[in-house]
């Protein structure tokens, strides 16, 4: 009788796990952030997000959160880059290396890439961002992210 219960609770926990695999559903927002990011389009950027979204990046103060996160995090990103000289910004996606979707929620870890000029040095920071991201009625919007990496790096 504990075998089978053994078994059972095993099974059970195994079917509420979240499940491994690509969805073009959940990575859509992601690709479309980073898309409307690069075209400098702040209104398509901000259409990705959920409507309370968390932010932990790289630029002072390093984290936002609440209902404005996504405008105060790109105002301090621009500020940010004026102040460094950074110009020709840019990210480019790689392919998710973790998805986790578990029912209405998700968990994506993308490998990425920031390019940009500084004074005339082309510069990347090869780096990941991790996604969180929530179905909203029937689609799905990012409710955090997190970018990770090393400093940037002359590109040769």
């Amino acid at each position: 009788m504990k075998a089978i219960s053994a078994t059972l609770i095993a099974t059970l926990g195994l079917a509420a796990a979240p499940t491994l695999a690509a969805d073009p559903a959940v990575e859509a927002p992601i690709q479309q952030f980073i898309t409307a990011f690069n075209k400098g389009d702040t209104a398509g950027a901000a259409a990705t997000m959920a409507p309370r979204v968390s932010i932990i990046d790289e630029v002072a103060p390093f984290q936002w959160r609440g209902p404005d996160a996504f405008a105060r995090w790109g105002a301090a990103l621009a500020a940010d880059s004026k102040t460094k000289g950074y110009s020709n910004e840019s990210v480019t996606l790689g392919t998710p290396s973790r998805e986790l979707v578990s029912g209405a929620n998700a968990y994506v870890i993308v490998p990425a890439t920031y390019s940009f000029t500084l004074k005339g040095v082309k510069m990347a920071e090869v780096s990941q961002i991790t996604f969180t991201l929530m179905k909203v009625d029937t689609a799905w919007k990012i409710t955090g992210w997190t970018w990770t990496g090393p400093e940037a790096s002359v590109v040769k």
